[in-house]
C-alpha cells in the first residue's frame, strides 16, 4: 500500500499511525501515481482541485496508474452539488464553549464556496477565531464514465459507495481497469 497527500502535515500523521507504510508526497493533477491496484480518493478530494482541467487530468493520472483489473473508488461534487446550495443562507451554531459560522457562495461558474468561522472559548474567557476556505470545483460527474472509459476504465456514477448516505450533489465514481 502506497498513501499519499499533498498535505506534509497529513504525512506526518499518517507515519506516526502507520510507521511501515509506504507515505508519498504526491500533488495532483501532475505528480505522477505509481503502478497500482486500487485508487481510492474519498472526502472530494478531486474537488478541491482549482478547475475542471485539472480534475479531468487527476482522472487521466488515476486511470493510468491502475493495472489490468484494477479498481478506481472515488467521490466528486457534481454541478448540482452548488445549485442545491446556491440560494442556502448563511448558517450558525452556538454551543457554551464555541460557535461556528459558515457562508456559501458561487463566485464564478462552477465553483461552491464555504467560509467556516470558529470560535473557541479558552481559559480565561477569552475566544480565539479560526478561519477555513473550502473551494470546490464542481464537475458534470454524467460526463466522467465516458471520459474513464476513453482511458479503458468502466466505471458508474453511483449515489454512494454502499448503503451510507453522501450529501445531496456528492457522488462516488466506481470503476474498474479491463483485464488485458
Amino acid at each position: 500500500m502506497v498513501a499519499t497527500d499533498a498535505s506534509p502535515a497529513m504525512l506526518e500523521l499518517a507515519r506516526e499511525t502507520a510507521p511501515r507504510a509506504d507515505i508519498r508526497q504526491l500533488i495532483l493533477p501532475d505528480d505522477p501515481l505509481p503502478k497500482c491496484d486500487a485508487v481510492v480518493s474519498v472526502g472530494h478530494v478531486l474537488s478541491y482541485l482549482p478547475d475542471e482541467a485539472s480534475v479531468a487530468r487527476a482522472l487521466a493520472a488515476a486511470s493510468d496508474a491502475l493495472r489490468p483489473g484494477g479498481v478506481l473508488a472515488l467521490d466528486l461534487c457534481d454541478r448540482l452539488f452548488g445549485a442545491l446550495r446556491s440560494e442556502e443562507p448563511n448558517h450558525g451554531r452556538v454551543g457554551d464553549n464555541w460557535a461556528i459560522v459558515t457562508r456559501y457562495s458561487i463566485p464564478r461558474e462552477n465553483v461552491f464556496v464555504r467560509e467556516i468561522a470558529t470560535f473557541l472559548r479558552e481559559e480565561g474567557g477569552t475566544w480565539r477565531r479560526d478561519d477555513e476556505r473550502h473551494e470546490n470545483v464542481l464537475v458534470d460527474t454524467v460526463a466522467v464514465p465516458a471520459f474513464l472509459a476513453e482511458r479503458g476504465i468502466e466505471a458508474r456514477v453511483l449515489e454512494s459507495f454502499g448503503d451510507e448516505e453522501l450529501p445531496a450533489g456528492l457522488v462516488a465514481i466506481v470503476g474498474h481497469k479491463a483485464n488485458a
